[in-house]
């Protein structure tokens, strides 16, 4: 019973608790732990599939810098990491990127449980303090005074240990990170966020727009769920997430004003008549060459020198080929 009163408490020590880590995070472990966990949600079919992988950077006292990360596997218990394939896939990460140590682990959860206890426990023979990174991809982000501002769903956490009735165990204190980003990291991220593909600015931009507007929207339905399950009940009730929504609504225009919706309609129509316009000029230049050219092909051949049927001799007389 006692074990179970002890898998049962948290694992994360409160907020008033705070850690001393300066965390710098670098674009491409992000982009890779999501990429993992995209991967793995086609593979299994499973919105919440398993994903665990290890962290590679270098650290000066307590200031940790995450640089890049590389897949782990597990044993068929599910519950063991592969620790042959770890320590091979460590030496070869060794060999290209020899600055780079193992720092710690990531995954991908809501918050870190006695699994992730459990799992902890098997990376200390590589590092004393291992870090934990986890992914949180459902999270609702609240506008609350304690927010950090981070608008990554990403949380570390430094692994610590706590006395609780005269025994130990294993926690986890929440760290704060910053993103950091080098100037080649920055081309390449912007590279990646195109598609890959050295299209035209109006692309690019077009490209830009587009995943604004499906990044906003994916939020506006991750806020009208949160509301409809506060409503229902089955969701906790956050005030200051509330205030901070009904702020937000009462900002907005009202969209359904006459006034508003003349003045629309009206820009709307300049903005059409002017592509219009833009296509018919294009349209006329094109047919101006064309013409041209038609010009250039039709005109007779007496109006071209030196195409004449005779040739003609000296002082001006025509001659003819042959013996008279």
């Amino acid at each position: 019973m006692a074990s179970m009163d002890t898998d049962e408490l948290p694992v994360v020590l409160p907020s008033t608790t705070t850690s001393g880590l300066s965390i710098a995070l670098h674009p491409l472990p992000i982009l890779n732990i999501s990429e993992h966990l995209t991967r793995l949600r086609l593979q299994t079919q499973s919105k919440v599939p398993f994903v665990l992988g290890a962290l590679l950077g270098t650290q000066n006292g307590r200031d940790v810098e995450i640089v890049n990360t590389f897949e782990l596997a597990m044993e068929d218990d599910g519950l063991t990491v592969d620790q042959g394939f770890l320590i091979a896939r460590k030496e070869q990460y060794k060999q290209v990127f020899p600055s780079l140590e193992f720092i710690g682990w990531y995954t991908v959860a809501e918050r870190p449980t006695s699994r992730h206890i459990a799992l902890h426990e098997q990376f200390t023979p590589y590092s004393s303090t291992p870090l934990l990174l986890i992914l949180q991809p459902s999270t609702v982000f609240a506008a609350s005074a304690d927010a950090s501002g981070q608008s990554l769903p990403l949380k570390a956490y430094e692994p610590t240990t706590e006395i609780r009735d005269r025994k130990t165990r294993s926690v986890f204190i929440e760290a704060p990170y910053s993103v950091e980003t080098g100037e080649a990291e920055r081309i390449a991220v912007d590279y990646t966020a195109k598609g890959g593909s050295g299209g035209t600015s109006l692309e690019s931009h077009l490209q830009t727009q587009r995943a604004a507007v499906k990044m906003l929207h994916d939020r506006i339905l991750l806020l009208v769920k949160y509301v409809t399950e506060v409503i229902a009940g089955s969701a906790k009730k956050d005030h200051a997430t509330l205030r901070a929504l009904s702020a937000l609504i009462a900002s907005l225009p009202a969209s359904e004003n006459k006034e508003f919706r003349e003045e629309f309609d009206t820009e709307y129509e300049d903005v059409q008549l002017t592509a219009y316009l833009a296509t018919l000029t294009k349209s006329a230049n094109l047919l101006n060459d064309l013409v041209d050219k038609h010009v250039v092909l039709t005109s007779s051949r007496d109006d071209r020198p030196g195409m004449g049927g005779r040739r003609r001799g000296m002082m001006g007389r025509p001659t003819d080929f042959g013996y008279h």
